[in-house]
């Protein structure tokens, strides 16, 4: 195992070279940059034209410490240099962005560990209740139900609930605050009044982050356990006499597990992306928001900064999904895993 760990790690270094370099190119190909939206549009002037001498040179003063009349090669070294060193920075304010980004981060991280938690802990016992009871009235239900909240758009689910569950009109006992995650005062409360404040306003954020996913998961857990549950092992199993639970939960459970897993590599990443329009919605400063900010602002740092957090996870989430494999079936190796 070690040494599979080992090699896969060796081979998520060229990946992630790959990845910095397209992610660098794709954003230096937007127009505009750091200096055209820090000086107000003046910093793609060139000869003086609508700008004054003083901010002519502070324009090319700028651009000069910044590299960013240099060739793209050579923009992509001090980009690394950056990296390497630590010392990436919003260029508007010419400040680290480490604390801008881990406090993003965390703000993501809280909200879609409940998220995370609720679909597996709901997506996989549903589908291994429609499983089970393929074709009943229980199984039907629950397949239209999740149909159909697979249908309804999140950001419209979001909207829909701010309005009618945030506004001054809405009755008290049922109305939930929008902006951050926390009140003010949030400091100065009791550690179960911070708890109970922070749930207060994650509600409806986690809702409409967690209702699309837990219903295509579960969808996949179903499928998954139906195509295992009509192999040649499970009859044998049942021919020998084992109960009907004995046969899902020990002999076909972790076949069925499989397409759970592989959607493990993909849902990893919200860690890191969130939801964009979500955060917006509810006026959450998480990594969704704080990512589009930035491209707005041509910060190339803090975008950078993203992408790479993003990547990173879906390698790490496609690594942790193999292991995964492993551990809920003896029969895969990690040599086959390698092959």
């Amino acid at each position: 195992m070690l040494s599979y760990l080992i090699r896969r790690m060796l081979l998520m270094l060229p990946t992630m070279v790959g990845i910095l370099v397209v992610s660098f190119l794709v954003i230096k190909l937007a127009p505009g940059d750091p200096s055209s939206q820090k000086f107000g549009g003046l910093g793609q002037a060139t000869g003086g034209m609508a700008a004054d001498r003083g901010v002519e040179q502070a324009i090319k003063k700028f651009r000069e410490k910044y590299h960013l009349d240099d060739s793209l090669p050579v923009q992509f070294g001090f980009f690394l240099k950056r990296l390497f060193t630590g010392e990436m920075i919003f260029f508007q304010d010419e400040r680290p962005i480490w604390g801008d980004l881990f406090k993003s981060l965390w703000i993501t991280v809280q909200i879609n560990f409940v998220v995370f938690l609720l679909i597996y802990l709901i997506a996989i016992p549903s589908g291994i209740y429609s499983a089970a009871k393929q074709g009943s009235w229980g199984d039907r239900i629950s397949t239209v139900a999740l149909f159909v909240l697979y249908s309804i758009p999140s950001f419209w689910a979001a909207e829909m609930l701010r309005l009618r569950l945030t506004g001054p009109e809405t009755p008290a006992w049922i109305r939930f605050p929008v902006a951050n995650l926390h009140q003010d005062d949030w400091e100065e409360l009791s550690y179960w009044g911070q708890v109970a404040d922070w749930w207060h306003h994650a509600t409806l954020p986690i809702i409409c982050l967690t209702y699309v996913a837990l219903a295509y998961l579960s969808r996949q857990m179903r499928v998954g356990l139906l195509d295992v549950i009509r192999q040649d092992y499970i009859r044998t199993a049942k021919a020998k006499g084992a109960s009907e639970i004995r046969v899902l939960l020990v002999h076909a459970l972790r076949n069925g597990l499989f397409p759970v897993i592989t959607l493990f590599a993909s849902l990893l990443p919200f860690l890191v992306g969130g939801s964009v329009i979500i955060e917006f919605i509810f006026e959450i400063r998480g990594m969704g928001r704080f990512a589009i900010e930035n491209v707005y602002r041509r910060e190339y740092d803090a975008v950078m900064a993203t992408l790479m957090l993003s990547a990173v996870l879906t390698l790490v989430g496609i690594l942790i999904s193999d292991i995964l494999y492993v551990l809920v079936n003896p029969q895969v190796s990690f040599e086959s895993r390698r092959k």
